[in-house]
């Protein structure tokens, strides 16, 4: 008897049901050609979710998701809803209480996609960036002392293991010498001024990379740097590995040299466990339900999600075919409403493609 997946779906809010739709759609279809099944069930966690219950994430539905293969989000953010409510309620939550410790982000450049670096095409641009995605100073670690006075005082910590990060860069190395390219990892950092955290980044990258990855190249640059040479000279980097907050800001950096958030795609992943995967676009809101919102994003997650799974020749199968719809000109822009296609029709075309 073959192997049901089973995926939880969390449409959220905004436009993450449309392109969720069109994500599940292709694989639903990749799945009838490679005779593939698939268990999707749907969770209304979200903006609408909270503003009639008061509940943003209960706990009976974080045991759930222990018990599904993989978790698919359309996006979180509702316009009625004060911001961090969500986002911290859903998606941080999801990422400590799951240990999504990696937080993967392919940046490529397919064809006919503008990028906004002039000389630089597909050729230049295809690199990942690995970030550790449950400490630094995401895990919350402060206070405020004399809040609303004039003598107010804040302090946010960012915490730091060996442990987690040993298995981030573990987790660099891997992908590394899985994509054998030019076998070259990028620790991004701050050495100079963050003398203590990543210090310790560096020793524990320099040890594992002499005692288990002697094949791989160790490279170091510090953050204000490499977001220099992302603009420059993006063709320089195979893989980066950061920590979380550095994590965050140069992946949307590189999501706009790839050609936008319509593109840019992501994985929260605890390699032992159940990961998530999404678009990094956000809800988009204005343009809910008018059916013009670019599902690319959300296409690509799916592959993504599924190579994860081991089903790396159908995730080759999706992004093969989101090229060939690309290089046939047939998607105009990334832009919503600009694509000359509706969400649906790009869905279908991929799906099509296939």
């Amino acid at each position: 008897m073959s192997k049901i997946y089973k995926i939880a779906l969390l449409p959220g809010d905004g436009t993450g049901p449309e392109v969720l739709n069109e994500g599940v759609k292709v694989i639903e279809a990749v799945a009838a050609k490679s005779n593939l099944k698939f268990d999707f069930v749907n969770y209304d966690l979200g903006g609408e979710r909270y503003k009639k219950t008061g509940e943003v994430l209960p706990d009976s539905v974080v045991e759930e998701f222990k018990k599904f293969d993989a978790m698919f989000l359309g996006a979180i953010g509702h316009p009625d809803v004060k911001p961090g409510i969500l986002e911290k309620g859903i998606l941080l939550r999801l990422r400590f209480e799951l240990d999504q410790y990696i937080n993967l982000r392919p940046v490529k450049l397919y064809p006919n996609v503008e990028c906004p670096l002039k000389g630089k095409g597909p050729e230049h641009i295809d690199f990942v960036v690995v970030r550790e995605n449950t400490e630094g100073l995401y895990v919350g670690a402060g206070g405020n002392v004399r809040k609303n006075t004039p003598n107010e005082v804040a302090v946010q910590e960012s915490i730091n293991t060996r442990f987690g990060i040993d298995r981030c860069l573990k987790y660099a190395f891997e992908v590394t010498k899985k994509r054998n390219k030019d076998n070259k990892l990028t620790l991004c950092g701050k050495t100079n001024v963050l003398t203590y955290a990543f210090d310790l980044w560096e020793r524990a990258f320099r040890e594992m990379g002499a005692k288990q990855y002697s094949n791989i190249k160790l490279d170091y640059a510090h953050v204000d740097a490499t977001c220099m040479w992302m603009i420059k000279n993006p063709e320089w980097f195979d893989v980066i590995v950061t920590d979380n907050l550095f994590g965050d800001i140069i992946t949307d950096l590189a999501a706009m040299i790839q050609g936008g958030m319509g593109i840019a795609s992501g994985g929260n992943i605890n390699p032992e466990g159940v990961s998530m995967f999404e678009p990094m676009g956000g809800s988009a809101p204005k343009y809910t339900g008018q059916n013009i919102i670019n599902p690319l994003a959300a296409i690509m997650a799916g592959a993504m999600m599924l190579d994860t799974l081991g089903l790396s020749k159908e995730a080759k199968m999706i992004e093969d075919s989101v090229v060939k719809a690309l290089a046939s000109g047939k998607i105009k822009s990334m832009a919503a409403g600009k694509m000359g296609l509706s969400t649906t029709q790009v869905g279908d075309l991929i799906a099509n493609n296939l």
